[in-house]
Parts: structure tokens; C-alpha cells; sequence
């Protein structure tokens, strides 16, 4: 479960009538950078990597937002291959998903790794779905481009991948690359300039900024060691040699002990989470906690109940990430009473305030998962409290601010899940106005400008909810330019798979608006993307549960029209890549995607005229629907609905009109009172009220939907 502000990036993907809305997740990085090197070079890449890890950046620039994201204090983890590859046919899956979670990568360049062919298609795969700027080349000897000298081709140090521009559908081309470039030969100071010019090139600062402060803050370093050495001989010369040693022993095994748990709760977690090691992070977790268990947690030091909150918060994840939300609940709220009781004792140190908002986050997404909209409210409105805490201490720092509008975003979803639309309307909007001033401040900032994008579905959901079509249109089309013009600065398939879904989103609303033609136009596009995305990774169960969903919803809009065999050549492909889903993915997703293969399947036998078939398909989806539990059990209500109407349809055209007529009943019965209504759903209850023969209470229904400009849809 992602640690920033969000578990979920909210973009609106719908089935057309079913009120269900997927969310793409924020890219979470996992690695600050991945070192890529041939083991000739080894005893350089050693010397790099440690001090890449080491090294902590001015206190000055942690927090500020560059170019590159937000400056971090450490550089780490850093991922670096330990094995020789000569044996194996080609990069190993562990290497593969490092490169996939790793933010840059780092070269270091010499002859030989010019000529490495590992070294060379670790670059390839990093450069197919990430922007030039996140390769920072290293050089360690020979010459840049000697290639093109003639006469001096064997010094060329830069790898072929490294020496060209890639497209944005990951194929080389001819165009030269010039990639940032740090020279790490010659003496002592040369190879720390290079160092430094490296550092400042992952962090978007200017060298000679970064040389500046480093310099002053080694200054203050010594000042300071002079002054505690002074006070150390004070110390020494009043107090016993045996007591010191004592005290110094005692404090060396506890501060060893609590290294080690630093290190299994930092750097050791983030290495097994990109490879998926569940059992082996709860493993962590545990040894941590039982650590603790022997002392009294209201003795614990500061650090120490920092260290035990984030061994709670690491196993909450992992019993998120295996479906488990009692569990994880559990441990997120002991989790938020340490980091509550660290804020207590700092009420100004921001760090702690800030994993205090995460964790007290956390608590209200897994309230969400669960179905209780309200209580997530109520977790997310304390994590606003905690947030605009934080900007109040530093108002300049822009993590904060981001900070502050994710938890308005949050806040304004719990509502939409209550459908309290036009409240959440007025929440979305606000942050809207807000994140959209930042991205015009920071055009170069792709989190600002995907997080104007997501904002943007939000707002357009709220107002499609309210039945303002052409509002929620023209918000949809503010969506997809501004991600076909983010996309435009450089591949990058997570802003591919968002503008899919937004060519998605966009269509749904189109047809809903009756604007059938251009609405097709949308979902094909959305449908076409999709199968793109999956043929260049065809692992990706993220990609193909979204393919699915285009695929089906194209169906339901063509068999509406009348269009019966294109319609099934889409619900075959959609049912196809929802099949294909593995066991280890989202069970709730899963789910929805084989009700809306089964609900397709019984309208195309019901087009078809082949009762016992439509029988069987409608009787699976229904039973499937009332397995589904989302984030909104109010949806979930209206889904059901729709399921048992098309069972009564297939009851009826097998000649049961009786049992028909009851399964109609009982879903009407079964649908919420005193609710707001979204179109579709309004448009569930006219569908079953004019085969339950109630014209009188169908026509008001059928009137608000003409007033919105809505297409009925059967």
C-alpha cells in the first residue's frame, strides 16, 4: 500500500449504468536510483554506491521540489546486481522489477562496460518507459563518444543504449542523447566533484549550489566536533573510567540493536518490497515488535517509538497487500498511537507529524476498502487536521502543501462514496483551483500536473453524478489533453495507462450524453491503448484488468445499438484478459471483472435468442455481483439491481414471467431509499419499474433523466 498521501490516484473508469470507478495508483518509488556497471569495474562501483548512500543531502534543500520531485535527505536505497550474469540468457526478473521501481539510473562508464551487453540492456529496459533525464551517466575511464573519433573507437566508455534517443514506444532511434555526465577520473577532488555533479543532477539543483552548502555544512561539522570533543574531556575528567565504560557499553549494544532495526524497517524493507517478499517483511515486522515487547512501550525513547510504529505500520501492509483489512486495521491504528505519542512529546518536529498523517491516513483507506464511507471520513478529516499542521510549521515546504490537498481529495472522495455529490463537488473543485496554480508555477512538474489530471476526473465524476452532462464532458476532454500534452514531454506508460482510462471515462460520459458516435470513438480508443500497453508488458495484470473493462464496456454500448457481433468480438477479448488475471491479484477486481464478463456473455444469449444460455450467464453474474464488496456499498446495491433485471430478462424470455416479474420486485425492494442518484442509477430503478408495468411512478424518472439530456439505455 503506497506511503505518500494516497493509496489510490483516483481517475474514473466506468461501466456504463454500474456506478463502478477504478483508481490508478501513484507510481511509488522504490529504489532512489539503480547502479549499473560492468564487475570490471567493481572496485569503483563499490566506492559509488557506498558513497551514494551515505551521503546526506544540506538540510537547506531537503523538502524542496525540483524538476526531479521532491529533494529527499538520504539517497537511498540505492540498487546495485551483486551476481555475475554471464551464465544467464538475459536480465533476470528480480533485476527487471529494480530497474521497473528505481527512480534513475545510474552508469558507470567505462570501456568495458561499453562492450557489457548486461550492461547495455539494463539501460535499454530503463530507457523503454522512463525519460531520458533519470540516466546519469558516471565516468570512470575512457572517452565519451571515441566511437565517433576515428582511431580511438576502443576508448569509447558509453554503451550503445546510452548514446541514443529512445521513442515514446521504446524503440532506439538515431537521434544522439547527451546524458548528464559526471566525471569521476583524475585525483581525490576531481572524482568528488564528480561525485557532487552527479548527486546534483538526481536532486535537480545546481552544482555549484550543492558544492556551496556542502562546504559550509562540513565547516559547521568540524565547529561542532571542536566544541563536543572540548566538552567531552570536561565530561571525562568528572566521571569514573569504569562507570563510562559501563554506560558506553550499554549504550553501544542498545544503539547496535536499534541500528539493526533501523536497517530491517528502512533499507531491508525497501528491498523485498519490489519483489513482492510478503512472508519475509511480516517476518521483519514481527522480530521488530517482539524487540519491543520486553520494555514498557511509555519508557520507549522517541526513536524508539518511531522504529516500533513503522515495524506496525510495515506489517499492517503486508496483511493490506495479502486482503486481510481486519488485520491491517489493527496494527495501522497501534501504529497511530505511537507516532500520536511522538507527536505529543515534539509537537513541532515536522518529520514526526508527517508519519503521523501517514499512518492516521492509512487507518481511513482501509475504513474505505471495508465499506464504511464514514468512518474514512472521519480518518481523513483528522488527516487534513494533521496536514494543515504541517504546512502551518513550514509553509513554504511544497511537500506539505501537496500534503494538504490530498487530504482534501480525500476528504472529498469519502463524501462521493456517501453521495453527498454536490459536497464533494465543492472539495474537488478547490483543489483543483489549487493544484492547477502549482502546475502553472511548475510546468515542468509531472506529479503536479498528474495530480491536475486526477483532480480533474474527480470533478467530472461529481458533476456526472449530479446529472451535468456537459459539464462533466468538457472536464473529461481538459483531462485527456492535459495528459496527451504531460505525455508529450517523455514516454512514461503510467501516464499511458491514465490517458486510456481517461479516452475511457470520456466515451462513458459521451454515450451517457446520447453522443454515441464520438462516445465509440473514445472507448475504441481506450479499448486500442490498452491491448497496446499489454503487448509491451504482457505480465501486467494492472493493464489487462483495465483492457477488460474498455473492452466490456464497448460491448454494452454496441449491444445496445443493435450491433450484436461486434459487441461479442469485444466481450470475447475482454473476457480473454480478465480470464488471464493470476490468482495473486486483487480478489474485489477480479470479482467485478468476472461479473461484468458473465453480465456481457447473458446479453449477447439473450440477443441471440438462446434462453438457457442467457439463463446460466445472468444467474453467475448476479451470484458474482453479491459476492463484490467496494468501497461503496451503495453501488454495490444498484449492481445487484442490474444483475437480477437481467436475470428476470432471461427468466422471461425462458417463459417465466411469474418468477420474472418477482426477481424484478425484489430488486426494486432491494434499492436504497433517500439516496442521491447517479443518472445511471436513476435510470436502474425507471428500467425496473416499467417492466414491473408502474408507469406512473416511471414517468417522473424517465422526465428528470430527458431534462439532463441522458440516453436511456435498456
Amino acid at each position: 500500500m503506497a506511503k505518500l498521501a494516497r493509496l489510490l490516484a483516483n481517475e474514473g473508469a466506468h461501466e456504463h449504468g454500474g456506478g463502478f470507478v477504478r483508481r490508478i495508483p501513484r507510481l511509488r518509488t522504490r529504489y532512489y536510483a539503480f547502479l549499473s556497471y560492468s564487475h570490471q569495474d567493481k572496485d569503483l562501483a563499490d566506492w559509488l554506491h557506498r558513497e551514494l548512500e551515505k551521503f546526506r543531502v544540506p538540510h537547506s534543500l531537503a523538502g524542496r521540489l525540483t524538476a526531479t520531485g521532491v529533494v529527499p535527505r538520504r539517497l537511498t536505497p540505492i540498487f546495485r546486481d551483486q551476481h555475475d550474469l554471464s551464465a544467464a540468457d538475459d536480465l533476470g526478473e528480480e533485476i527487471q522489477a529494480a530497474l521497473a521501481a528505481s527512480q534513475f539510473l545510474v552508469v558507470l562508464c567505462s570501456p568495458a562496460s561499453a562492450k557489457s551487453r548486461w550492461t547495455n540492456a539494463e539501460i535499454e529496459s530503463f530507457k523503454r518507459t522512463r525519460p531520458e533525464g533519470c540516466v546519469l551517466a558516471a565516468v570512470a575511464s575512457g572517452e565519451p563518444y571515441a566511437s565517433d573519433m576515428p582511431g580511438r573507437e576502443a576508448e569509447e566508455c558509453f554503451p550503445p543504449a546510452l548514446r541514443f534517443k529512445y521513442d515514446r514506444r521504446g524503440h532506439r532511434t538515431t537521434k544522439r542523447a547527451e546524458p548528464l555526465a559526471a566525471d569521476l577520473r583524475g585525483g581525490v577532488e576531481e572524482r568528488r566533484t564528480g561525485f557532487l555533479k552527479l548527486v546534483a543532477g538526481m536532486l535537480g539543483v545546481g552544482l555549484d549550489e550543492l558544492v556551496q552548502r556542502e562546504t559550509t555544512r562540513k565547516h559547521r561539522r568540524l565547529a561542532w566536533l571542536a566544541a563536543a570533543s572540548l566538552g567531552g574531556m570536561a565530561v571525562t575528567s568528572a566521571l569514573a573510567v569504569v562507570a563510562i565504560q559501563a554506560r558506553d557499553s550499554a549504550r553501544e549494544q542498545r544503539r547496535q540493536a536499534e541500528g539493526l532495526i533501523e536497517f530491517m524497517v528502512g533499507d531491508l524493507r525497501d528491498k523485498l518490497e519490489p519483489i513482492g517478499k510478503l512472508s519475509v517483511l511480516d517476518g521483519v515486522g514481527s522480530r521488530v515488535l517482539a524487540y519491543y515487547s520486553n520494555q514498557d512501550t511509555s519508557k520507549l525513547s522517541d526513536e524508539s517509538l518511531v522504529q516500533r510504529s513503522k515495524a506496525l505500520n510495515l506489517m499492517a501492509e503486508v496483511a493490506y497487500d495479502r486482503g486481510n483489512l481486519d488485520e491491517a486495521e489493527k496494527l495501522y491504528q497501534q501504529a497511530v498511537g505511537g507516532t500520536a505519542e511522538a507527536v505529543r512529546r515534539s509537537p513541532s518536529d515536522a518529520d514526526r507529524l508527517y508519519e503521523h498523517a501517514q499512518n492516521v491516513f492509512s487507518v481511513g483507506e482501509v475504513a474505505r476498502q471495508a465499506g464504511r464511507p464514514k468512518e474514512s471520513e472521519a480518518a481523513y478529516r483528522e488527516y487534513k487536521r494533521v496536514a494543515d499542521r504541517l504546512a502551518a510549521l513550514e509553509p513554504d515546504n511544497l511537500k506539505y502543501r501537496m500534503e494538504v490537498l490530498y487530504a482534501n481529495e480525500n476528504v472529498g472522495i469519502s463524501l462521493y462514496d456517501q453521495h453527498r455529490f454536490a459536497e464533494a463537488g465543492r472539495a474537488f473543485d478547490n483543489v483543483l483551483s489549487q493544484i492547477q496554480t502549482l502546475a502553472s508555477l511548475y510546468p515542468a512538474n509531472k506529479t503536479y500536473r498528474k495530480e491536475v489530471a486526477t483532480t480533474l476526473a474527480w470533478v467530472a465524476d461529481a458533476q456526472r453524478a449530479q446529472g451535468k452532462l456537459d459539464a462533466a464532458i468538457a472536464l473529461r476532454e481538459r483531462q485527456v489533453s492535459t495528459l496527451t500534452d504531460l505525455l508529450a514531454m517523455g514516454a512514461d506508460s503510467n501516464v499511458q495507462e491514465r490517458l486510456l482510462v481517461a479516452h475511457q471515462g470520456l466515451g462513458v460520459v459521451l454515450i451517457d450524453r446520447g453522443k454515441i458516435d464520438r462516445g465509440l470513438q473514445e472507448l475504441n480508443t481506450a479499448a486500442s491503448q490498452a491491448d497496446q500497453l499489454i503487448r509491451v508488458e504482457v505480465r501486467n495484470a494492472d493493464w489487462k484488468s483495465t483492457a477488460a473493462r474498455a473492452h466490456f464496456d464497448l460491448a454494452i454500448t454496441l449491444l445496445s445499438l443493435g450491433r450484436r457481433d461486434e459487441a461479442a468480438q469485444q466481450a470475447s477479448t475482454g473476457c480473454s484478459q480478465a480470464a488471464s488475471l493470476p490468482p495473486s491479484f486483487a480478489i474485489a477486481s477480479r470479482t467485478r471483472l468476472r461479473t461484468g464478463c458473465a453480465m456481457v456473455q447473458a446479453r449477447l444469449a439473450l440477443a441471440a435468442g438462446t434462453t438457457e444460455q442467457a439463463l446460466r450467464f445472468a444467474s453467475q453474474a448476479l451470484a458474482f455481483a453479491r459476492s463484490e464488496h467496494s468501497e461503496d456499498p451503495i453501488t454495490d446495491r444498484y449492481r445487484i439491481a442490474r444483475m437480477s433485471r437481467l436475470l428476470g430478462d432471461a427468466r422471461k424470455s425462458a417463459g417465466d414471467a411469474v418468477g420474472a416479474v418477482v426477481i424484478w420486485n425484489n430488486a426494486l425492494a432491494a434499492l436504497p431509499a433517500n439516496v442521491s442518484e447517479r443518472p445511471g442509477e436513476t435510470n436502474e430503478r425507471l428500467q425496473l419499474l416499467k417492466r414491473l408495468g408502474r408507469p406512473e411512478q416511471a414517468r417522473p424518472l424517465a422526465e428528470k433523466l430527458a431534462r439532463m439530456g441522458y440516453w436511456i439505455m435498456e
